[in-house]
């Protein structure tokens, strides 16, 4: 079963029950957020967000006179936005918004359910997605593979604290359900764009929960042959995990 979605093309993954801020600017996604805003409110107000290929822009229709933005430009070769982006995203259920001067929007997002893309219409002034749900399927041994990936989890947290220069505030309350605490290591954890997709992407929790054990075991090794560095500089450091 499939159906029409929004869709919010960014270099960002957003995941199944973690929030996300947004800044609309663009003339094409404050037109997708004003029509969400005008539906009645009983009406859910959502789209979907997914990743942008590494390498690749999106360039649905505009106005002659819409100023370009980081969308636009190169598109694809094919003209086929669907290969510029992830097939799988996440639905983003708007939680707040605010609008600002220049009808810019200030939103606050939840993400709730993945989906697939299958097709993109580009005809109107932002990009629509036929979409189809990706279930959630715990997996096998996802209880266990939860309470090895916290013990690696902990350990990498200290170190990027030690490596920013910072401390941690006592040690954090993460989730018992595997799936949500795979998700929350997903988002928290520095790592590139197509990582991140690549966890979002994992046919259930402990696939995702075995990858990102791997993935944390190698970046905790690394950290601890970093010398501190500045934050900034750390979250631009392209590690490259097995």
């Amino acid at each position: 079963m499939t159906e029409r979605l929004p869709l919010f093309p960014l270099n960002a993954v957003l995941y199944p029950g973690l929030v996300l801020p947004l800044h609309v600017f663009e003339e094409r996604y404050r037109r997708l957020i004003g029509d969400l805003v005008k539906q009645p409110e009983d009406q859910p107000r959502r789209f979907g967000i997914l990743a942008i290929r590494d390498g690749r822009e999106v360039a649905p229709v505009r106005d002659s006179d819409e100023p370009a933005g980081p969308l636009d430009g190169l598109g694809t070769a094919s003209g086929d936005p669907l290969e510029a982006l992830h097939p799988v995203g996440c639905v983003a259920d708007i939680t707040t918004v605010r609008e600002q001067p220049g009808g810019r929007y200030e939103l606050l997002v939840t993400g709730t359910t993945r989906f697939r893309l299958r097709s993109v219409d580009a005809s109107g002034p932002y990009l629509v997605g036929e979409v189809s749900v990706v279930p959630e399927r715990p997996g096998e041994g996802s209880g266990a593979l939860a309470s090895a990936v916290e013990r690696v989890f902990r350990l990498y947290q200290k170190r990027l604290a030690g490596a920013r220069e910072a401390t941690l505030s006592g040690e954090q309350e993460l989730p018992t359900d595997p799936q949500v605490f795979s998700y929350l290591v997903a988002a928290a954890a520095v790592l590139p764009t197509h990582v991140k997709q690549e966890l979002l992407a994992c046919p259930d929790t402990a696939a995702r929960l075995t990858r990102e054990l791997d993935l944390l075991r190698h970046e905790a090794a690394m950290l601890a042959w970093l010398p501190s560095v500045p934050a900034a500089d750390l979250t631009r450091q392209a590690f490259s995990p097995n």
